[in-house]
């Protein structure tokens, strides 16, 4: 009889071993991998920000609202985003699990809240990747008109899937090198600007700010009144809304980095500098090597030309008549378009993965290859990328303006679902007597900077859409393009909430631990020399460090 029951609890034993072991591999299969190095990391984070609309874009704004609007509508802008990352900073870089703002917004607001910022979000990607395939195509036609719109999205969505459908590590270095050649043209252009207002010109034309003087600091596009001026400026803030993101990217990533809780401190300390450099010293540059009234950069914006055909740089160029050097810009622009759909097809993929392991999504998108991909995630993103097709129709210019709406819109929520987290969080920690200073990374101006970004984000996504409103300008796609985001985002709200029916956090009972377990443990598998600060570091490759 002994000896029966002593088989038994050897049977037992086993049986709970082999069911540890499996739920061991489901979870390992179920989680992607920390496999991106800090180097990765910092360019990954200047490639998801550095877009189309940098090069593009901005150029209607600088018709619109001229160079003093534009600059101060991309100040205004970058401000709310300085605030919102430095709030994510300060939550990733203690707690830095897959999917984070998506996480903390379930946690520390309302698991509905998290459900409805994770789908929003998604929209936000799919509509991102559609936008950069469509502007891609758009690029091509600067060369040649014979390409076929139908070729671009297949390119572009087969060589998407071969990039990320292994291992993120194949991903993270391709991106790495592709925004390495985004960063030289950004520097390149900014030196243009600078050699060229100095009279470094064919022309020997040192024309300096003179377009500041003549026609002006600001566009009377809208009309010569102060209406017409502030409407230009609303423009300018709605174009750099559109352009400037960043912190949602750098908070996805974080759960692939390799011994994040060291590297991400950095890469979001370093990211004021490049919003000031890339976006803020852009929106000064093209202010200065073409007025707002160039008849070259005009025609172009009404006659929807291809590609670099619509930059201000390219407009300067030909004013300055300086051959060439626009067809290096476009295809500069076509490698920067590329890289970020490439990134957006990352962000969307993890948050469906982020969205069906909170429960909110099917179960079988959670699941990864041995790599720590998500498969049928990455694949489901892809096919939602398939909707570039539409470019095939004669209103692709509508097309994008369609992309562009939405993606704006779902964006500006996901602002504002990030800094009612933080606060909500921020409140949690002082609730719960923890001290700020203890954290890898702590934030500045909180939590009144997370209220600001909450405020002036929602005052700009009521304004979204405010053209459809003004006399003559009624536009039924537009308006719905415009405002479906936040509608959206409520309905979402409300079915996972009717669904779940799980009550709303109580900040005494957040817990602002859970998840940190797997991050130490990941810390204690690194080696010594992966972890160390060398302080032997050379000074050259220090400044490179910080500003890459």
């Amino acid at each position: 009889m002994d000896q029966l029951e002593c088989k038994k609890d050897i049977i037992s034993v086993d049986i709970e071993e082999v069911n540890g072991i499996e739920g061991g591999l489901n979870r390992q299969m179920n989680h992607t991998k920390r496999v991106m190095t800090a180097k990765q990391i910092r360019f990954l984070a200047i490639g998801g920000t550095i877009g189309t609309a940098v090069f593009l874009g901005i150029g209607g704004s600088l018709v619109k609202g001229g160079p003093l609007m534009l600059l101060l509508g991309y100040i205004l802008w970058t401000s709310v985003i300085f605030c919102v990352n430095e709030g994510q900073a300060e939550m990733v870089c203690q707690l830095p699990v897959e999917s984070s703002f998506i996480t903390f917004a379930s946690r520390y607001v309302d698991n509905a809240f998290g459900g409805a910022t994770g789908w929003n979000y998604f929209l936000a990607m799919c509509s991102l990747l559609c936008f950069e395939i469509t502007a891609f195509h758009a690029a091509l036609g600067y060369w040649t008109s014979d390409v076929h719109p139908a070729i671009v999205p297949v390119v572009c969505i087969v060589t998407y899937a071969l990039l990320h459908m292994w291992s993120s590590r194949i991903f993270a270095e391709t991106e790495f090198w592709i925004v390495l050649c985004k960063i030289v043209l950004m520097l390149g252009l900014f030196m243009f600007t600078f050699v060229t207002m100095c009279g470094g010109n064919p022309l020997k034309d040192a024309y300096g700010f003179r377009h500041w003087k003549n026609p002006g600091p600001i566009s009377d596009y809208y009309g010569k009144n102060s209406s017409g001026y502030f409407q230009g400026f609303w423009t300018c803030l709605l174009g750099a809304s559109f352009a400037v993101a960043g912190p949602d990217f750098l908070s996805l990533v974080a759960a692939e980095a390799i011994n994040p809780r060291q590297v991400l401190p950095s890469a979001f300390k370093s990211v004021y500098i490049r919003l000031i450099l890339f976006f803020l010293v852009s929106a000064l540059a093209v202010g200065i090597v073409v007025p707002y009234d160039d008849v070259i950069l005009n025609d172009a914006i009404k006659e929807n030309s291809a590609g670099a055909g619509r930059s201000p740089y390219v407009a300067a160029m030909s004013r300055l008549k300086i051959k060439y050097l626009g067809s290096i810009v476009n295809a500069g622009i076509i490698t920067s378009i590329y890289s970020a759909g490439s990134a957006f097809l990352f962000n969307g993929s993890r948050t469906l993965h982020g969205l069906a392991q909170a429960g909110h999504a099917p179960a079988f998108f959670k699941r990864t290859n041995k790599n720590g991909v998500p498969v049928y995630a990455l694949i489901a993103t892809l096919c939602f990328a398939c909707l570039s097709f539409l470019q095939c129709s004669d209103r692709a210019n509508k097309v994008l303006e369609w992309f562009i709406n939405i993606s704006t819109a779902t964006q500006i929520v996901t602002w504002m679902a990030m800094s009612v987290s933080h606060i909500r969080w921020f409140k949690a920690m002082a609730i719960q007597n923890i001290d700020r200073s203890t954290l890898p990374y702590r934030s500045m101006f909180q939590p009144y900077g997370a209220w600001y970004a909450l405020v002036l984000s929602t005052i700009v996504m009521i304004s979204n859409g405010y053209p459809v409103f003004l006399n003559g300008g009624w536009d039924t796609a537009s308006f719905i393009f415009s405002y479906a985001a936040p509608i959206l985002f409520v309905i979402f709200y409300a079915v996972i909430k009717l669904i779940g029916r799980k009550p709303f956090a109580k900040l005494e009972d957040i817990d602002l631990r859970e998840g940190l377990a797997e991050v130490e443990e990941h810390e204690a598998t690194l080696s010594f020399q992966e972890i160390e600060n060398d302080s032997s570091e050379k000074i050259g490759k220090r400044i490179i460090r910080w500003l890459f």
